[in-house]
């Protein structure tokens, strides 16, 4: 099984902290699961102009083919003036529409206050619906002061991001078993 976290911006680490944190425990827990992190700021993407995800090339070609090759992802953002950065939805904007069709996708979400604890419920969860992900009900918020010296020190984070990364693993089975019993059932 692929599974791919993206930290959605290109400033900035705690998004890329609290992705990584939930990808250890996947990997720690299924070392036979080809686990990979893309941090945004590691590439340099163009902007969609809306032509078809296999028509770009360079950084942007190599970070879409990934993701359409994952079977699961843990999808990371830092609230910017009340909203995802526009790196992360231009990532979107560049993937076709059933991008993420039967996919199963956790939300990480990182802010300096409790004042944007929607940005998930608001934004994220409507496009990856449209898409036609399978969303994980419950995301993980965290606060800049969550935070100490680049180490997340809430030990209920800590928690509630080895819980997403757990439920994003039984749930990707759990589509995975339906797949291939809805393919036998279709050669009978």
């Amino acid at each position: 099984m692929k599974i791919i976290g993206i930290s959605g911006s290109i400033v900035g680490s705690k998004t890329r902290i609290a992705v990584q944190q939930a990808l250890n425990n996947i990997t720690e827990k299924h070392p036979d699961f080809d686990v990979e992190l893309i941090d945004l700021g590691d590439y340099k993407l163009e902007f969609s102009d809306g032509r078809s995800y296999m028509d770009y090339t360079g950084d942007t070609k190599v970070v879409l083919e990934k993701i359409m090759a994952a079977d699961a992802y843990i999808i990371g953002t830092p609230v910017f003036q009340a909203s995802m950065p526009g790196t992360l939805k231009n990532l979107f904007d560049l993937l076709p529409v059933n991008g993420f069709k039967d996919k199963v996708i956790g939300i990480v979400v990182t802010a300096g206050s409790s004042k944007h604890y929607l940005v998930a419920e608001q934004q994220l969860k409507p496009i990856l619906s449209y898409m036609r992900a399978v969303v994980v009900p419950k995301y993980v918020f965290i606060e800049e002061k969550q935070y100490d010296r680049k180490v997340i020190v809430d030990d209920d984070i800590i928690f509630r991001l080895n819980r997403l990364a757990n439920e994003l693993v039984n749930t990707t089975n759990a589509m995975q078993q339906v797949k291939q019993a809805e393919e036998a059932a279709f050669f009978f």
